[in-house]
């Protein structure tokens, strides 16, 4: 079969990293639309064999995208399109259904509890995404959390399936000699206790509060490492100005080698508001980092020894940091549990039988 999966952008984050991930392990011929800013995993794509395509939107409302989406789909001839995050699945599932295309298919990676990829949960913002959802044949949800937000908003149960995110073990295994190297690289003694976080560095995060609890706890042998760029970077250094420890507060930067900082850290902490998923948490148990987390929706349907949950609160985060920093350092393997419910061999085989599925029972002919 023929795949087409459409994405509103390739820049680097989660959605963007599962679908490099699921073109790469599914059976099917691959090709990617992006709606613009074919970014860093659009490389990863390319060098990978896989066909990208940008169509240069400038704004939310372009018409000629629509059209443009249509034309790609009715000479590719696809079998299946597969749209992933809010601005693709507008555009994407009413032109592959007008496009004859035979199976279409969402995944939604980003709807929390009052936003759904930073945009907030408006009657118009919901009217647009259940409008296009009646095109769609199915929906991915990367959860429990996730479905139950769907069936709130309006979309059928009967359409919902529940398939996680896949996690890569190779891409975020332990490596001693990449310890070595990114601690160099940012001035970290070899034998300093580091604390990271890795993520957009947006205000859903809270990295400020991370900030707050860990100042005190830092010196010249106690760091935090927060990995990732985004809108609330000149905040967060303000912020590390202001909490009086900011000479061991250090900004890596957006990075793509994940394995690497996971790999320079004793301890990863994750501290948003809100999460559909929790993919930053499973790539650093995967590491064998042990991790706090404020939620995690992964790890309800998995539990383990290696996570722990905190309050979302500095005074909590902050005791919870002291006691880890005080533990005796244990083995960098992986966690099993996370092994074996997550990995993305098997994640990409549900999905591609869901594609086969749905082709099977269609009633569309191909365009």
């Amino acid at each position: 079969m023929r795949v087409l999966h459409v994405i509103t952008g390739l820049g680097v984050g989660g959605a963007e990293m599962q679908l490099w991930s699921m073109a790469r392990h599914s059976q099917h011929e691959t090709d990617v639309v992006t709606l613009y800013n074919p970014g860093a995993m659009a490389e990863r794509l390319r060098g990978d064999g896989i066909s990208v395509r940008d169509i240069g939107m400038r704004k939310n409302t372009e018409v000629p995208a629509l059209l443009k989406l249509h034309s790609i789909m009715r000479e590719g001839r696809y079998d299946v399109v597969h749209a992933h995050l809010y601005r693709a699945q507008i555009y994407a599932r009413p032109a592959a259904r007008l496009a004859r295309v035979r199976a279409v298919v969402t995944t939604e990676h980003s709807i929390g509890e009052t936003h759904i990829e930073r945009r907030k949960m408006s009657t118009g913002v919901r009217a647009l995404y259940l409008g296009s959802e009646l095109f769609s044949d199915a929906t991915i949800a990367v959860s429990g959390t996730v479905r139950e937000r769907l069936e709130k908003w309006g979309v059928p149960s009967r359409k919902i399936t529940v398939i996680p995110n896949g996690l890569d073990f190779s891409r975020v295994e332990f490596d001693a000699d990449a310890r070595g190297r990114v601690r160099a690289e940012h001035g970290i003694p070899a034998d300093a206790f580091v604390v990271g976080v890795l993520g957009r560095l947006d205000p859903i995060k809270r990295f400020d509060m991370v900030i707050e609890a860990a100042a005190p706890l830092l010196d010249d042998q106690h760091k935090l490492l927060i990995v990732g760029d985004g809108s609330e970077r000149a905040h967060l250094e303000q912020a590390a100005r202001g909490s009086g420890a900011a000479k061991h507060v250090i900004f890596a930067g957006e990075r793509h080698d994940v394995g690497a900082m996971l790999s320079a850290l004793d301890l990863f902490v994750a501290s948003s508001s809100q999460e559909t998923f929790g993919l930053s948490v499973l790539e650093a148990l995967a590491n064998g980092l042990p991790a706090l987390y404020t939620v995690c929706p992964a790890l309800d349907d998995v539990p383990t020894s290696r996570a722990r949950q905190v309050e979302g609160n500095a005074q909590a985060l902050r005791a919870e940091l002291e006691l880890e920093m005080r533990k005796p350092p244990g083995p960098r393997e992986p966690a099993p549990e996370v092994r074996e419910h997550y990995g993305i061999e098997s994640v990409s085989a549900r999905i591609d039988a869901l594609y086969e599925r749905i082709v099977s029972r269609s009633g569309r002919t191909a365009a």
